[in-house]
């Protein structure tokens, strides 16, 4: 009976409060800009100021949008108690898309418990006919952007690393290239960078970023890989991209420089020869020469029964194949030649499964034919 007697006291106590001390609150919003670039950031912050606890209320805010004209996306939400006032803050950023004036204007839905509620919660009734909450719509007040179009899609402060190998490799040898963009925009208008150099193999990695959202938009590091195989000297060709810097307020550009590769090759023995004396030096590179000749002259005179032709291409393929030096090697000549015919002979050198260059190499003359 007494505890009966107690809840009935504390129901009479709470609607009392209610009634003489109602909940008021109280909606501000500012931008941290009324004039931007097409896809430059704007800051929105909401605040809603209560008159007290107000502990039956609930706020609805959550307007992530994406449409021709802007898209939002929430920054962070927080609510605290200052001096026995609760205080809602909103952050948003708005991403404008068009040129021309644009005015954002934002639905937000308050939650009120109603008394029913508490009264079944505190008296210990079910009853399924009343309502736990009143909903009430409140507009949010204009925010209005004069929005100027950007000569580029990419807007923001932003700066470019890269980092080289040396500029001299081997034969088949990979040589890396890493393009770093470091600042604040929008990265999302970043595209993969591609290159297309005759006779090389290009090795791509996929592009990573590493960026969080501010208020003046993702903030952070993009950035992508690349590696070069080629039997002979090669240039990575100068790439620029352009972008709006909103901080000198004018175009900009990013640029990879031009960069030479020296290329050095495996030496032949015939190429060992030392062809550079004049001297009258008896020379094995001289009667190399007229061995040659006469080889060439009895060729003519003899004739022999046709054969199969020898395809030249394959030849050389077979000839790279037996003076490769290591795995690493034999495996980048592969992939140059047909990554997908020797794929098998690729992944088991990747995978340790293949550790014998002798062995490899005899797997592939026997692939060969």
């Amino acid at each position: 009976m007494r505890n009966n007697l107690g809840r009935i006291i504390l129901t009479l106590l709470i609607f009392l409060h209610l009634d003489v001390l109602a909940s008021t609150y109280k909606w501000s919003v500012e931008s941290d800009k009324g004039l931007a670039m097409t896809n430059e950031a704007v800051y929105l912050k909401y605040v809603c100021e209560y008159n007290d606890t107000a502990g039956l209320y609930v706020i609805e805010f959550n307007p992530v949008i994406d449409n021709e004209q802007y898209s939002i996306e929430i920054l962070s939400e927080n609510e605290r108690i200052k001096n026995g006032k609760k205080i809602n803050t909103y952050e948003f950023v708005v991403l404008v898309k068009k040129p021309g004036k644009i005015e954002i204007v934002l639905d937000t839905t308050m939650k009120k418990t109603n008394k029913d509620s508490i009264q079944n919660t505190v008296l210990g009734r079910d009853n399924a006919d009343y309502e736990e909450f009143s909903k009430k719509v409140i507009k949010q007040k204009a925010v209005i952007i004069d929005v100027k179009q950007s000569s580029t899609d990419l807007v923001g402060e932003f700066t470019l690393k890269v980092k080289k190998d040396k500029a001299e490799v081997k034969a088949y040898e990979p040589y890396h290239l890493e393009v770093s963009i470091e600042g604040k925009g929008n990265f999302k208008a970043l595209k993969p960078i591609t290159f297309n150099i005759e006779e090389v193999k290009v090795f791509s990695q996929k592009v990573i970023e590493d960026t969080q959202l501010t208020k003046e938009g993702y903030k952070g590091v993009w950035s992508q890989k690349f590696a070069f195989v080629g039997e002979n000297d090669f240039k990575i060709p100068r790439l620029s991209m352009e972008y709006f810097d909103l901080k000198d307020k004018k175009l900009k550009k990013l640029i990879i420089d031009e960069t030479e590769i020296k290329v050095t090759k495996a030496y032949k023995k015939e190429e060992l020869l030392d062809e550079q004396k004049k001297s009258f030096v008896f020379s094995y590179g001289f009667i190399y020469y007229i061995l040659t000749f006469i080889a060439g002259f009895l060729f003519a005179k003899i004739k022999f029964k046709k054969v199969k032709k020898t395809n030249s291409a394959d030849a050389s393929f077979s000839a790279k194949i037996q003076d490769t030096k290591s795995l690493e090697e034999l495996m980048m000549i592969l992939a140059l030649k047909d990554s997908k015919k020797y794929e098998n002979i690729i992944n088991k050198i990747e995978n340790k499964e293949m550790k014998s260059l002798k062995e490899a190499k005899n797997v592939i003359k026997l692939k060969l034919g």
